[in-house]
């Protein structure tokens, strides 16, 4: 089966890339880099010949507000027509939990649109609304530093291993599209405050990190549980305390 993965070179992109290609896929691992843009559409009718998957994990270079919604509207027309016109079987996209419940921040406008985008389209679609990532954790304590402390959202937080988070994306890319949305979170939920925290702890960072005692994101307010799930989601098998053995190890 021929699939072509946007965003290919990204975090989540090769992984998925070698899965796919472990399991004897044709695999395009398509980025401006490769000669495959969809904001100027160069290259994208002819990487979608006889393409049956396209799997879109592409992130906006700016989050500016109106640069990311430029960025997933313009993506989205430009990569869903290229698609109708191949034929194309199967369009999976790569969101986010509670993205429609986070309508005060820009980017999460920006992927509702992409969302939408997805579902009036007719191609035969999934959307993977994941969960943030346990890669981010690093740098949600670095933008949170204010001298000595740390000051942390107390919004419920269930990040997903990247690693998961490809494996998922993989399964669903060869399985039938759902022509709908199916939620994907680690298996662990707390706080997100409480999570930095033993992170910092892990890595002997002497900072004391501080609840907020706000339900905020990326600067906007949110409801406590936003971030996590609502209802069933499929959760990955790396737990915390995994992920940050992993680290001591990557280190």
């Amino acid at each position: 089966m021929k699939i072509v993965v946007i965003g290919g070179s990204g975090l989540i992109g090769t992984k998925v890339v070698a899965h796919l290609r472990g399991s004897g896929h044709q695999v395009i691992a398509a980025s401006p880099s490769t000669g495959i843009n969809t904001i100027t559409g160069e290259g994208l009718a002819e990487a979608m010949n006889h393409t049956e998957v396209v799997i879109d994990l592409a992130n906006a270079p700016s989050w500016e507000d109106q640069a990311v919604l430029d960025f997933f509207e313009t993506s989205g027309r430009n990569l869903l027509a290229a698609e109708i016109n191949a034929g194309v079987k199967h369009h999976l996209a790569l969101s986010i939990v509670g993205t429609d419940l986070m309508q005060t921040i820009g980017y999460m406008r920006a992927k509702k649109v992409q969302e939408d985008l997805i579902k009036r389209s007719k191609v035969p679609y999934t959307i993977i609304r994941s969960t943030q990532f346990l890669e981010f954790i690093p740098g949600i304590a670095s933008q949170a530093a204010k001298g000595d402390e740390v000051h942390v959202s107390s919004v419920k937080f269930q990040p997903i291993a990247s690693d998961d988070v490809a494996l998922f994306v993989a399964e669903a890319a060869l399985a039938a599209p759902v022509n709908g949305i199916v939620e994907i979170a680690g298996p662990d939920r707390a706080t997100m405050y409480e999570m930095v925290a033993r992170y910092l702890q892990f890595t002997n960072d002497p900072h004391k990190v501080v609840s907020t005692g706000k339900f905020e994101y990326y600067g906007g307010a949110v409801s406590e549980t936003a971030l996590v799930p609502a209802g069933e989601a499929k959760l990955g098998t790396v737990t915390f305390e995994k992920w940050l053995s992993q680290q001591k190890l990557e280190a």
